[in-house]
């Protein structure tokens, strides 16, 4: 029963994987994976102008959901932006589009950080890393690959025109693809060169798998351990077929959305957008306490005011049993005056009630605190709960 809900949900509800669609696929994008989601029988729809699998076969989401909590699932996230940075200036260049302090990091680390704009709203969000090749690993979201690179390169011409050392590298000879799960490292192991014992969550190397030369991360987007995978576009699918054969279940745009919002984790443009700042969307960790002092981030001033004198509203997690809440339902008080909005939402398999994100007035975001949401034109009764709704599983140092 539950597994149905869930996939008619996702396959419903365009808002929850933002440009997803279910009639016949017009988008002209696809990722160097595509015919091989097509002969594995994935259920292609648009996302992010991309054909995308958002299932596969006779595998409900449900069931594939389940299946990366406890076991691994392969995920492609080619769509996504990757990109590299050169010069002597990089550091200095990308610090002044993105919250963290990328100069403290030891070489081969990376971390979440966030572009923003004058106003002190999220561009996008993005994992950036340190090499110690001489150049920073950039991932950022399909859905903003556009609006990214026009604002790096903007940003990048004045940077140079006023002496800067700083180069963009657009990643376009490589797929990346995502293997999370429990056992990802256990499967992954033998075929690694060099191991991945020491590679610890928001570590990135160079090495070969399944004897193809990789960049390999430790990160993901399902709060379970994990790696993301760039593999050259033309030995992308014997890797992924090779994965398969080692028992890793294929896994698609469903089950990554609702994994990821058990995890507690924003999706781009339902819980952040360039409105929101990283106070407000509860993401003021990702800014580095050197940043908070040198202030030379685009809106430094609007958000570390905001973060001294706390935001007027906050995103938070709800629970709440009977129909799930949909992106867009109204947050009410006890009075039924609408406080807020739902930004995400869906049952979650691990926990069999349903979950959502929300923004709300600072004076509700306190745990425990009951608000109505309004779902199908009847008012159910939600509790405002901390995130992670599930314990994330990140492989850390001890």
């Amino acid at each position: 029963m539950l597994r149905n809900i869930l996939s008619k949900k996702i396959l419903r509800d365009t808002s929850q994987v933002r440009c997803l669609v279910t009639s016949p696929v017009t988008c002209t994008l696809h990722t160097v994976l595509h015919d091989f989601h097509v002969a594995k029988e994935g259920k292609m729809v648009e996302f992010a102008g991309y054909s995308m699998p958002v299932q596969y076969g006779k595998v409900g989401i449900a069931t594939s959901h389940r299946e990366v909590r406890t076991h691994c699932g392969l995920f492609d996230v080619s769509h996504m932006l990757q990109s590299k940075i050169h010069g002597k200036d990089r550091i200095k260049f990308i610090e002044k589009l993105i919250v963290g302090d990328i100069e403290s990091l030891e070489a081969n680390t990376g971390t979440l950080s966030l572009f923003t704009n004058e106003q002190g709203g999220i561009i996008d969000d993005l994992i950036c890393s340190k090499t110690d090749q001489g150049y920073l690993y950039v991932v950022s979201n399909a859905g903003c690959k556009e609006k990214d690179l026009a604002h790096m390169k903007d940003h990048l011409s004045s940077f140079r025109a006023a002496g800067g050392d700083a180069e963009l590298e657009v990643i376009d000879d490589h797929g990346l693809v995502a293997v999370q799960g429990p056992r990802a490292a256990q499967i992954l192991q033998p075929i690694s060169e060099g191991g991945l014992d020491d590679l610890y969550f928001m570590n990135t190397r160079e090495m070969h798998v399944a004897g193809i030369p990789c960049r390999v991360t430790r990160c993901g987007y399902t709060g379970e351990d994990g790696v993301e995978i760039s593999v050259p576009n033309n030995k992308a699918v014997e890797l992924c077929e090779t994965l398969v054969d080692l028992g890793v279940h294929l896994a698609g745009l469903g089950a990554r959305d609702s994994l990821r919002l058990e995890a507690g984790l924003c999706l781009y443009g339902n819980d952040i957008d360039d409105t929101t700042t990283p106070i407000e969307g509860g993401l003021a960790w990702t800014i580095g306490k050197r940043r908070r002092e040198t202030k030379d981030f685009l809106g430094a001033e609007i958000i570390l005011r905001q973060l001294k004198e706390k935001p007027k509203r906050r995103r938070i997690g709800l629970t709440c049993s009977g129909p799930p809440p949909r992106s867009h339902c109204a947050v009410l008080d006890a009075d039924g005056n609408k406080i807020g909005d739902v930004t995400s939402g869906c049952p979650a398999p691990s926990l069999e009630l349903n979950i959502a994100m929300a923004y709300v007035p600072a004076a509700y975001s306190k745990s425990g605190t009951q608000v109505g949401v309004e779902v199908r034109k009847k008012t159910i009764l939600a509790t405002v709960t901390k995130m992670p709704f599930v314990k994330c599983n990140y492989y850390t140092k001890k």
